[in-house]
């Protein structure tokens, strides 16, 4: 058996590699203002739940569903990406 190596990740910018770089590090980080840094990730954190930065994502789906996702979506006069994003909202909400 030989010992590979995990495929190495793919990041969509600089700053996620950074990220995933300093937390697979164990290394901390002291900062000046903790009150401050913590009213920054809240206020970050409520951005990310309240949907308002959307993040761009790629899926693999089949040929047959997409085209009956896109006759759906042109039924409701909707692109068909926002369709999607409909039903995944709606899955996520419950």
């Amino acid at each position: 058996m030989t010992n590979a190596k995990p495929p190495r990740p793919i990041f969509d910018s600089e700053e996620e590699r950074a990220d995933f770089e300093f937390h697979d590090s164990d290394e901390w980080v002291s900062v000046d203002n903790v009150a401050a840094e913590h009213a920054a990730l809240r206020a970050s954190a409520q951005q990310i739940l309240a949907g308002k930065r959307p993040r761009r994502i790629s899926i693999s789906i089949s040929e047959r569903d997409l085209a009956r996702l896109k006759i759906k979506a042109a039924e409701k006069g909707m692109p068909y990406q926002t369709l999607i994003n409909s039903i995944l909202h709606d899955y996520v909400e419950g």
